[in-house]
């Protein structure tokens, strides 16, 4: 059953995506093909070298321009990621507050805040983006993204024994995104709130329970 602090991940989901509106609003004018050619430099390093190994300086100098330029349009370097693979908001506004929940509710509140967010209208881009990439070659920028964020962050509050962190987020993101790429239906259309509240428990299993080979 969901606890008390589940109850405010709805005002979460508004807060996130109004904050995404109003940045996306506020983004410097700039000259386009600047912003242009520095999201290809960065989409092209992160698949390449992985978001670890590339940094914001080594971006700016491939797309010719200085790295305070790089910063100004886009911020930190999870936030350029984003933007290269159109990801509506940045990671971090969402991984971040995960900081703050116990390992053994990390399970529960991740779908309640994922699900909603992706199924709102920012989302739905991400959505589409995601399939994008997974069907042609640039996967390797969706492995890196679960691999140096996603596991980064969660998988190491979630390492037990040592070294199952990373299997474990892979198996939270199998059961995740199943919806949004499979597409089957009616599990499709079942309310988001609905699906949230079924597959927590196993999505905390998957996190913090025994699991055949990692014991």
């Amino acid at each position: 059953m969901p606890g008390r602090g589940d109850a405010s991940t709805k005002d979460t989901v508004t807060a996130l995506t109004t904050n995404a509106e109003r940045k996306r609003r506020g983004r410097p004018p700039g000259t386009s093909d600047t912003r242009e050619r520095i999201l290809k430099s960065a989409r092209n390093l992160f698949a390449r070298n992985g978001i670890d190994n590339t940094s914001i300086r080594a971006v700016a100098a491939d797309a010719g321009v200085d790295p305070a330029l790089v910063h100004h349009y886009y911020g930190t370097k999870t936030q350029l990621f984003a933007a290269a693979i159109h990801i509506p908001i940045d990671p971090m506004a969402v991984i971040g507050p995960l900081r703050e929940v116990p390992v053994e509710r990390i399970g529960y509140v991740l779908p309640s805040i994922l699900l909603p967010l992706w199924d709102s209208e920012l989302g739905k881009g991400f959505i589409a983006t995601l399939r994008s990439i997974l069907a042609g070659n640039e996967s390797s920028l969706i492995r890196s993204f679960l691999q140096e964020v996603i596991a980064a962050e969660v998988g190491s509050r979630v390492d037990n024994p040592p070294g199952s962190g990373i299997i474990r987020v892979q198996f939270v993101a199998s059961q995740l995104v199943a919806r949004y790429i499979l597409e089957l239906e009616p599990f499709k259309s079942l309310p988001v709130e609905q699906i949230a509240e079924t597959i927590a428990p196993n999505v905390q299993r998957y996190l913090t329970g025994d699991l055949p080979g990692l014991t």
